[in-house]
This record gives structure tokens, sequence and C-alpha cells, in this order.
């Protein structure tokens, strides 16, 4: 939704209103993720999409069937291998989407809100209609759908505004959602006999590296193409300079764990301390697991890793939160030149935020905590 915000503010400035579709289910090889959005203007415009061009003019007549009704429903389109493959797609799936009569406020206040250097994570709640089709495969012929039911938000925090009738079912949507925008995923979760919506809409995801060396010159070039946002900290003048990082977003010169607030470091940032040395790499740290950082990585070797968590044992580090530091720093990709060092670094980050297969890594550093605490 965040990209068709200037879109729809440009339709707006017409006085043309649109409704809108989003995929809330996918199976098999689906085109489109959950949370793709398609708009269709009222006066024939259309942007987004939600499967790649196989079924879109088929969303938007819905669209226009809401328009008739007031009501929003759930429709099932199955995508063929043949249909995805006339589209440039490499095999089909099969979609559930959410046709609404208009492109609901609450969610694009979200989408507006996250954006922005000061903007903040939010979850949209839709409970979907109750004659949306169930999670298995097979056609659907759905009925004239239903209101459009109240939504509600749950913010990166945890705060919930609205509720689902009990204490129980509110926890489980804070809990379900606030994951949902850790891992910055769409997704729909079925709870208290109802299926639920959650469209995600996290700020965008910061990596700060402590330390101008040339690995923090390929990972600021790499993090961008992946749409982070990107800090380089470093007390070097000579270092921390913008003729060594042209592209960066923002570059500081100081002690980490002295300009972490200015900066505003928390637990949407990745830090990567690549200084190799002890006087910045370790109050780095130490700031970064303080604050929650959702990754925490460090270079050096398994020896430099084992002696510096004992002196980070030694200055009252608690070993539970020693053990969410990475190190050594990235995944184990056998490539070592600066370049490929900063993409095991980042394919580490992409991993933990995702749940991938990073996990040996993980594994790697427990095993590192547990040696160090023994």
């Amino acid at each position: 939704m965040k990209e068709l915000l200037d879109t729809l503010s440009g339709w707006e400035r017409d006085g043309v209103a649109a409704g809108r579709a989003v995929v809330v289910r996918t199976f098999g090889s689906a085109p489109r993720p959950e949370g793709a959005v398609l708009l269709y203007a009222k006066d024939g415009r259309i942007a987004g999409s939600v499967s790649g061009g196989c079924v879109e003019g088929a969303a938007a007549e819905e669209i226009r069937h809401a328009w008739s009704t007031g009501n929003a429903r759930v429709i099932r389109y199955g995508i063929s291998d043949e249909q995805a493959w006339d589209v440039g797609l490499a095999c089909g799936g099969t979609i559930d989407v959410l046709v609404e009569p208009v492109a609901p406020a609450v969610v694009v206040e979200a989408a507006r809100g996250s954006a922005g250097a000061n903007g903040r994570g939010v979850a949209v709640v839709t409970p979907l209609p109750a004659d949306s089709p169930p999670g298995t495969f097979g056609p659907h012929q759905p009925g004239t759908g239903e209101p459009p039911a109240a939504k509600l938000v749950v913010a990166e925090d945890g705060r919930l505004a609205g509720s689902l009738g009990s204490a129980d079912l509110d926890e489980a949507l804070v809990d379900a959602a606030t994951e949902a925008l850790r891992r910055g995923l769409s997704r729909t979760v079925e709870l208290g006999g109802r299926s639920l919506f959650i469209e995600v809409f996290p700020v965008r995801p910061r990596l700060v590296m402590v330390g101008g060396v040339e690995v923090a010159r390929s990972l600021v070039r790499l993090a961008r193409e992946l749409g982070f946002e990107t800090v380089v900290v470093d007390g070097r003048a000579s270092f921390a300079t913008p003729g060594r990082f042209p592209d960066v977003d923002r570059l500081l010169v100081g002690w980490p764990d002295e300009v972490a607030d200015e900066i505003g470091l928390g637990p949407n940032d990745a830090v990567a301390v690549l200084s190799h040395d002890v006087k910045f790499d370790e109050p780095a740290i130490v700031e970064a697991l303080r604050r929650g950082c959702r990754y925490v990585g460090a270079v050096g070797s398994r020896k430099t890793q084992a002696d510096r968590r004992e002196r980070l044992l030694a200055a009252g580090v608690a070993a539970t939160d020693l053990a969410r530091l990475r190190g050594p720093v990235g995944l184990d990709l056998g490539g070592r030149a600066p370049a490929e060092t900063a993409l095991a670094i980042l394919a580490e980050i992409v991993a933990e935020r995702y749940g991938g297969s990073g996990a040996p890594m993980r594994e790697r550093t427990l095993a590192a905590a547990g040696d160090a605490r023994a």
C-alpha cells in the first residue's frame, strides 16, 4: 500500500474515489504475496497489482460490484500455470483477495504514518467477512458480502486499539501482529473462530555500521538496494567522510555509545560492528544490546570473539543479552573480500528478519556464548 500512496493522493486531489483489493492469503507459488494491493478509481484508473496481471480485470470488476452493495468480501482466484506463463511468471497458484468498496482511511493513515524518518510501525487488523473461503483449494462462489468490519490497530509497542471481545484473544492478536511487524510480512490468522487479516506497515529497516571500513562501504551499497536506511558511525574523522561514503543516508563522527541517542538507536535497528578496535567495538556492542536492537553482529575471529565475550561478561553484560551477539558476524559464505563479507553480513540480517536458514549461525553464536560462560 505504501507504494501507492502518491497515486491515491493524486486521485483524492482530483476528487475521484477508489476501491481496493488486497491479497490476504496465498497457496502454492502465488505470483504476489499477502498484502499486495490493487486500487481501482471510479473514473477507470487502476494502480497496483494482486496477481501480476492474471486477474486484475476480474478484481476491478469485483470492486465495481462492491460500490453497488457497499459491502466487502473475499474472492478466491486460481491462477493456472498457463495464465502465469502468459504474464511472465514461472508458475501459478491460488490467492484469496479481500475486496473493499473504499481504500480504508485507517489503512491509508497507517501506511503514511510508518513512512519517513520518524515513522512508527503499525499493523491494521481486518476481520474478514464470514463468507470468506476456507483455507482449502477449490472453487468458491461468494455471497454478496458484509459491510466492512471495524478494523483494529496494533502499534509496534504492543498497544491495541479495539478489541476482539476477550483479553486472551486480544493478547494473542497483539502477539501475532507484533511478530508480523517484526518480520515485515502481512498474514491472515485464525483466532476465536474468525479469520483476521494482519496488514503490516513497518518502518523502513535501518542498518547502523560502526566503523567506516571497506566492508562498511560495500554494506552501504548492498543495504540500500534492499531498502535499508544506512548510518555509518566512526570516531575517526578521516574514516567517516562523504568521499568514502557518498551514498550513505547518515554519516556521524563520534563514539558509538555517545551518538546512540542522536540516531535514536532501538529495536528496529540492525547493528554491524566493524571497526576491529576494542575501544569502539565494545561500547557499541553494549549499547546495542542494552537498547534491544534486533540484530547485533561484530567482526573478529573465534578467539577474538571468545576474548571479547569474557570481557563483556566480566563488565556486567548479562549472558542472555550476550547470547544475541552474532560473532563471527555474517553467514559463512566462504568469501573473504570486503564485498563478500558485506554480502555475508547482510544475508544474516535478512535471515534473522524473516526466520530464514541463518539458524546455523545462531546456533554457533549461542555455542560461543556457552563457551565464554564455561
